[in-house]
C-alpha cells in the first residue's frame, strides 16, 4: 500500500491536501493512507490558540477548523500524533486517541491501532527531562509552563509502548530517536543544520526514550520530523540491542533493521512529503481503522496508574505488568470471542465545540467516554470540570491567512538548548561527503518513493533562498 508521510503540519492541511492531489495525478497512483508526524494544530477556534505555545505572529487559525465544522472533508484517511506546537486542550480531550474530525484520527499521546492489517504505533510531544517523571497535572486554563510541559512526553506513557510484546510495522514520534543522527550521512545533516553540532556532541540531540522505544520495538519503519528536514537513516538492530546505542544498518536488508525517515515542514521547495511503498499485511481483513488487542489489554492494566496529579504513581515491575496484560489479553480474546467486544474503530466523532466560540468549557469528549466504557475503565479526562476560558482579546481570527509568516524559514524549536542564530551554507561535497551521500543515496532506495511535489512548484514558485535559523529556547 501507498502511504504519505508528512513531517510538521503547522496547521496546513489544505496545502498537504493539495500536494497529495497533484501527486496521484502526475504518478498515476492511488495513496491509501496519511501520517503526521506531529504539530498538526487542531485548533477549532480563537479559544482553542490560548493552549497552544507559540509566538504571538504564528498564531493563525490555520484550515483545521473547515474540516472540523463539516465545511471541509478530509480527502485521505488522516492519522497523525501531537508535537510541541498543538491545541493541548483539545488533544488531552482525546487523550486515548479519537477522531479530530471526520476522517483524520489522533493517535493519543501514546497509541497502536490497525490499519489493513499494518500495525501503527506512536508516541505525541517531545522529552523534557525535567517533566518525563510527572504525572499529567496539567489543567485548563494554562500557566506559561504549563502550556509547555502539557506536550513533554511522561514516563507513564512510555512504559505503556515499552510493555508492547508484539510486532510493529510503523511507528511515529515528532522528536527523533536520540542517536539516530549517526545512522545516516551525518556530513549533510550539519552541512543543512550547522546549528546541531553542539547538540550532537553533547549528545543532547533526540529523546531517550524515544531511543529505548526504538531497540525494544524494532518496528519496521520510524517516522519523525521536529527539525524541519529531510533526514533518512537505517539502524541495525543486531548491533543496537548488543550496545544499547543505535548503529547503522544496510539499506538493502529486509529483516532486523528500522528505516527511518526524518521530514521537514509544509513550505514550497521544502522536503515535507514523501510516499512510501509498504507491503500489504497477509491479514487484511479490516478495511477501515480497529483498535489493537494488545494496546487495549496495556491499556486497561496500566489504566489504575495514569496520574492527573504533579507526582507519578510508581509503576509495577515490568514482570508484574506482562504477567496482567496476559491475563488481560485472554479476557479480551474471550470476549471478542463471545461477541462482547468489537475492535472496529467506530465512525462517532462528533463536535463537541462551536467554530466561532471565544471560550472553552472544559467537557468529557463523547468519544473519550465511549472508549473507557469499551474498556470498562474510569474515565479520568476532563471527568469533573467546569470552567469556562475566555478568550484574551487581540486574538487570531479565522481570516487570518493560514501561512502568514515573517520568516517562513524559523525553526520553532523551544526545547533544543540553544537560542542563538545560525545560517545554513551551501558548500561544495568533499570526498568524504560523497561518500556519506552514496550512502544515503542507499538508505533511500530502503524507503521506496513516489515522486514527493508539491502544489508550490506546480504554480511555479521560486524556491527559498538560505535564511538565518532562529531557536526559541524555553523558559
Amino acid at each position: 500500500m501507498k502511504i504519505a508521510v508528512e513531517g510538521c503540519c503547522h496547521g496546513h492541511l489544505d496545502e498537504i491536501y493539495g500536494s497529495l492531489k497533484l501527486l496521484e495525478q502526475r504518478e498515476n497512483c492511488k495513496i491509501d493512507l496519511l501520517l503526521i508526524c506531529g504539530d498538526f494544530q487542531a485548533v477549532r477556534n480563537q479559544a482553542d490558540m490560548q493552549s497552544m505555545a507559540v509566538p504571538l505572529k504564528y498564531q493563525k487559525l490555520g484550515s483545521f477548523w473547515k474540516y472540523y465544522s463539516g465545511k471541509a472533508k478530509a480527502p485521505y484517511l488522516t492519522i497523525f500524533i501531537g508535537g510541541n506546537h498543538e491545541a493541548s486542550n483539545h488533544l488531552w480531550e482525546l487523550y486515548h486517541g479519537g477522531w479530530v474530525c471526520e476522517n483524520i484520527y489522533y493517535l493519543g499521546h501514546a497509541g497502536v491501532i490497525n490499519y489493513k492489517g499494518l500495525r501503527i504505533g506512536g508516541v505525541s510531544g517531545i522529552f523534557k527531562h525535567g517533566d518525563y517523571s510527572r504525572g499529567h497535572y496539567e489543567t485548563i486554563p494554562y500557566s506559561p509552563s504549563e502550556l509547555r510541559s502539557a506536550y513533554h512526553v511522561r514516563e507513564y506513557d512510555i512504559r505503556k509502548l515499552l510493555q508492547i510484546q508484539k510486532p510493529i510495522d510503523v511507528f511515529l514520534s515528532h522528536d527523533w530517536p536520540q542517536g539516530i543522527e549517526h545512522c545516516g550521512a551525518l556530513d549533510q545533516l550539519l552541512n543543512a543544520k550547522s546549528f546541531l553540532r553542539d547538540d550532537i556532541r553533547t549528545k543532547s540531540l533526540g529523546s531517550p526514550p524515544n531511543k529505548d522505544l526504538l531497540i525494544k520495538l524494532k518496528p519496521n519503519y520510524w517516522f519523525s520530523a521536529h527539525l524541519h528536514v529531510r533526514y533518512p537513516a537505517v539502524v541495525d538492530h543486531e548491533k543496537s540491542t548488543e550496545k544499547n546505542i543505535l548503529e547503522s544498518g544496510n539499506g538493502n536488508a529486509t529483516t532486523n533493521v528500522t528505516k527511518f525517515l526524518s521530514l521537514d515542514k509544509c513550505l514550497p521547495r521544502r522536503q515535507f512529503l514523501q510516499v512510501v511503498d509498504i507491503p500489504t499485511p497477509e491479514s487484511n481483513d479490516n478495511e477501515g481503522l480497529s483498535y489493537d488487542l494488545e494496546w487495549l489489554a496495556i491499556t486497561k492494566v496500566l489504566h489504575p496508574y495514569l496520574s492527573l496529579k504533579r507526582d507519578a504513581t510508581p509503576l509495577p515491575t515490568n514482570e508484574e505488568l506482562q504477567s496482567m496484560i496476559e491475563q488481560e489479553l485472554m479476557f479480551l480474546s474471550m470476549q471478542i470471542d463471545m461477541d462482547e467486544l468489537d475492535l472496529k474503530i467506530p465512525n462517532n466523532f462528533e463536535a463537541t465545540c462551536d467554530v466561532l466560540s471565544k471560550t472553552y468549557q472544559p467537557a468529557a469528549n463523547p468519544q473519550t467516554i465511549a472508549f473507557c466504557q469499551l474498556l470498562g475503565i474510569e474515565n479520568k479526562i476532563n471527568a469533573n470540570i467546569s470552567k469556562p476560558v475566555v478568550v484574551a482579546p487581540g486574538s487570531a481570527s479565522m481570516e487570518s491567512p493560514p501561512i502568514a509568516q515573517s520568516n517562513p524559514d524559523e525553526i520553532l524549536l523551544d526545547d533544543l538548548s540553544s537560542d542563538d542564530e545560525n545560517e545554513d551554507h551551501e558548500a561544495v561535497p568533499t570526498p568524504e561527503e560523497q561518500r556519506q551521500h552514496q550512502q544515503q543515496e542507499k538508505n533511500q532506495e530502503a524507503v521506496k518513493v513516489t515522486k514527493p511535489d508539491t502544489v508550490a512548484e506546480e504554480e511555479g514558485e521560486e524556491g527559498h533562498s538560505p535564511k538565518k535559523q532562529k531557536l526559541e529556547e524555553s523558559p
